[in-house]
C-alpha cells in the first residue's frame, strides 16, 4: 500500500520527536533502532525509508531538542530578571527529574563528546544560550561569563542526576544556584 507525502512527512515527524524524548532519557547508545519503531508501531526496515543512519536520526532529534529549548527560553530571557529565570528553571527539580524533555546540553552532548561525534547544532544551542545570557547580564560583561554560567549550569545538573541521593541532589542544585545568582548580582551592582 502506498501512503502519501504527508502520511510520510508526518511520520517522519514521529520519529524525531520520539527519538528526541528518548536520546535525552536514555542516551543515544542505549536508544535502539527496533524499540524506537516498534513504540511508533512502525518497522525497523521502515526507519531506513526516512534516515540515512542513526546519526541522521541523532541530528534532527538533537534540532527538534533545541526547538523546544529555544521555546522555553524566549519566554525565560523575556522576563524582568532573565538570567534569574533561567538559573531557576535550569536548576528546578523538575528539569533534574525531567531529561527527557529538558535541556539536551546535560544528556545527549556528554554522549556525543564521548562518541567523538561532534555537532553543529550543540553548537547552535550553545550559542544561543551565551547569547541570551550575556545579553541578560548586560554591563559588557563577556562571553566568557557566560560561557562560566552555562557550563556550570550543565555540569550541575549531570551530577546531580548522577547521585543516589535526592537530598545530595538538590544540595548540587540549591549550592549552584544561589552562587550563580549571587555572582550575577555582583557583577551587577559593580557594573552601575
Amino acid at each position: 500500500m502506498r501512503y502519501s507525502q504527508d502520511h510520510k512527512a508526518q511520520t517522519h515527524r514521529r520519529i524525531i520527536k520520539e527519538a528526541s524524548v528518548r536520546f535525552r532519557r536514555d542516551g543515544i547508545g542505549a536508544t535502539g533502532l527496533q524499540p524506537l519503531m516498534k513504540a511508533l508501531d512502525l518497522t525497523h526496515g521502515g526507519f531506513y525509508s526516512h534516515f540515512k543512519s542513526k546519526d541522521e536520526l541523532v541530528e534532527k532529534a538533537l534540532q527538534a531538542a533545541a526547538a523546544e529549548l529555544d521555546a522555553h527560553c524566549e519566554t525565560l530571557f523575556s522576563q524582568e530578571r532573565p538570567l534569574e529565570a533561567f538559573i531557576d528553571s535550569y536548576l528546578s527539580a523538575w528539569h533534574l527529574t525531567s531529561p527527557a524533555e529538558g535541556c539536551p546540553l546535560p544528556t545527549m552532548s556528554s554522549e556525543l563528546g564521548l562518541r567523538g561525534q561532534h555537532s553543529a547544532t550543540t553548537d547552535a544551542v550553545l550559542g544561543a544560550r551565551l547569547k541570551q545570557i550575556k545579553t541578560a547580564l548586560g554591563d559588557g560583561r563577556g562571553e566568557e561569563q557566560a560561557l562560566m554560567v552555562m557550563s556550570t549550569l550543565v555540569g550541575a545538573l549531570v551530577l546531580a542526576r548522577s547521585v543516589e541521593k535526592p537530598a545530595l541532589a538538590q544540595r548540587i542544585l540549591d549550592v549552584v544556584r544561589d552562587n550563580l545568582k549571587a555572582l550575577n548580582l555582583e557583577g551587577e551592582r559593580a557594573g552601575q
